[in-house]
Formats: structure tokens, C-alpha cells, sequence
């Protein structure tokens, strides 16, 4: 299984389409000054559909689990890109708040779901060695998102609309996903049955019950989720607040790129530091020095001082995915 040439394909097609289910998703701040000037609707009204979303994604990923586990990562797989771009394309053509709030946040991030949780256990189910290596590769298409889809979704608002421009982003993402999702196979041990007898010894395998009680799991919970609240939060109004300040659109996209260049180093850099040190101490060291950097956005005003803002900030909240 191990020496199969094609888990590396898996992980190329994780990449992939991590890279463009997030950028999907995270063209919503892109597209936030102008959706709130054409229709009227709040900033916090448009901006609660990230919220949403991320609710709609962690409440989901469980169930989509369970699916892909029964009918394989590549129906599930599959089926989330098919939602996602229909989501997208309905999104793009709601006229009212609270619709857009369902088909961006619920659906959208419902999809969402539907790649991430069965893509990390397929990668991981592909791979004895390099495992480490695997996944964070396939983690790294999230980081790719700010440097591909994001100027692309700035680069299509300026010339369009953005009803337009998200029907576009529909489109690119059935293109692209839809076929790369049909590339996706099973753990070779699993196709022949063997994957859970392999994975632990009778009882001392811990039931979904206890392990949803135990400590470990709660606190990687809390710290998961603070870890991400205190990076995406802010990432929802970033452009929308630097456009503010007077920096020009496409140049407020670019501190995305940023933030995606210094997600790919902080999972690279962090994951040997924790190799070396222990993954705990430089979590810990890591999410400290995250809180302090996300204070820098008071006094972010200029181009330069988002750049540094987003390089600190970004790099440590990719710390955990590498821990």
C-alpha cells in the first residue's frame, strides 16, 4: 500500500481541492465592500454568512465522516464539490439577506465539510511513511487559497459585478473540483476490508464515546477553536478595513498573499521546531505570540504595517495544523 505511487496523487487532488473550497469561501471579504453597497445590506449582516459557515462546516464534518466512511471519500467527496458550486451560484443570485446568509453560509460551508474531514483520513489511510508530509501538503492548498483565489475574485469584482463574479468563482470551482474529486480512491487496506482491523488491537480501541469525553479530546477542541477564531475572525474584514484606510483593492488582496506565504512557512517551520522541542511547548509559545500579533491590526494603517500583521499572524495560526 505504502509503496503505491498514487497516494501522491491523492494528496495533489487534496491540495487542490482544499485550495479551491476555501478560496471559494474566502472570496466573501473580497466581495464584501461591494455586495454591501449594491444592496444595502449590513456589513455584519454579509459578513455573519462567514460565521455561518464556519458553524455549518464544524456541525457537519461529523456526518460527512460517517458517510465517507460508509460510501467512500470519492461519493462524498464528489457530491460536496457539486454542492459547493451550486451554493456559490444560488448565493450569487439571492435577494435577500437572509437567503444569502443561507446559501453562502449554511450550504457553502456544509460542502466544505464534505472535502476536508474524508480527504485528511484518506491521505492519511494512504500512508506508513512520509504521513506527516502528506498531510500537511494537503493542508497547504488551504494556504495557497490567499495567493490564487483571492486576487482572482479581486481581479473579477473590478471588472464585473459581483453577482457576476461569484457565479464565476461557481463555475471555476465545478471546473476544477468536480473532475479532481473522481481521482480520489479509498486506502488500498480499506478496499480490501483490512483498515480498521489494522488500526488497533480489539479492546483497546477507545469507542467515538469515550473519546469525545476524554480530556485530550476537549481541550484540542477549545484550543483548535480559539486558535481559528482569533485568525479567521479578523481575516473576514481585513480587505474591506484596508480598503478603508485608503489602500486600493487589488492591493488589499495582496495582504492575503502574504498571509498564505507565511501559512506555508509556519506549518513547514513550526512542524520541525515541534519535531525538535515537542509539538506542546511550541503550540503553546506559538498561540501566545498569535494573540499578541492579532493586536497589531490597531495599528495597521498602511500597506507595510498589514504585511507585517498578516506575516505574524498567519504564521502561528498555522502552527496548530502542523502540531
Amino acid at each position: 500500500m505504502t509503496n503505491s505511487q498514487y497516494r501522491w496523487v491523492i494528496v495533489a487532488a487534496g491540495g487542490l481541492l482544499g485550495c479551491v473550497a476555501i478560496g471559494a469561501m474566502f472570496s466573501l471579504p473580497v466581495f464584501l465592500g461591494a455586495i454591501t453597497r449594491d444592496t444595502g445590506w449590513s456589513v455584519t449582516g454579509v459578513s455573519s454568512a462567514m460565521t455561518i459557515g464556519f458553524l455549518a462546516l464544524a456541525l457537519t464534518s461529523m456526518g460527512w465522516g460517517n458517510l465517507s466512511d460508509r460510501f467512500g471519500p470519492r461519493f462524498v467527496v464528489a457530491t460536496g464539490s457539486i454542492i459547493l458550486a451550486i451554493s456559490l451560484a444560488l448565493a450569487s443570485q439571492t435577494t435577500s439577506l437572509i437567503a444569502f446568509q443561507l446559501t453562502f453560509g449554511l450550504f457553502v460551508g456544509a460542502s466544505i465539510a464534505a472535502i476536508f474531514p474524508p480527504m485528511m483520513a484518506c491521505v492519511t489511510g494512504w500512508f506508513d511513511t512520509h504521513r506527516s508530509l502528506a498531510v500537511s501538503l494537503v493542508s497547504a492548498g488551504m494556504g495557497m487559497a490567499p495567493m490564487t483565489m483571492s486576487p482572482l475574485a479581486a481581479w473579477l469584482v473590478s471588472i464585473y459585478d459581483w453577482r457576476t463574479s461569484m457565479l464565476i468563482i461557481a463555475a471555476v470551482a465545478a471546473a476544477v473540483m468536480i473532475p479532481v474529486s473522481l481521482l480520489v480512491r479509498r486506502p488500498p487496506a480499506l478496499q480490501i476490508g483490512g483498515g480498521v482491523a489494522a488500526a488497533g488491537g480489539g479492546d483497546s480501541v477507545m469507542s467515538v464515546g469515550q473519546a469525545l469525553k476524554s480530556h485530550q479530546f476537549i481541550i484540542l477542541l477549545l484550543t483548535n477553536f480559539f486558535c481559528c477564531a482569533t485568525h479567521s475572525g479578523p481575516i473576514i474584514h481585513t480587505v474591506n478595513y484596508a480598503v478603508s484606510c485608503g489602500i486600493p483593492l487589488i492591493a488589499a488582496v495582496s495582504i492575503y498573499s502574504v498571509e498564505g506565504f507565511a501559512g506555508l512557512g509556519g506549518r513547514v517551520v513550526f512542524g520541525l521546531l515541534g519535531d525538535r522541542f515537542g509539538a506542546k511547548q511550541v503550540l503553546v509559545l506559538a498561540l501566545l505570540a498569535q494573540a499578541l500579533g492579532a493586536l497589531g491590526y490597531l495599528a495597521a494603517s498602511d500597506l507595510g504595517t498589514f504585511y507585517a500583521v498578516a506575516a505574524v499572524r498567519q504564521s502561528r495560526a498555522r502552527t496548530f495544523h502542523c502540531g
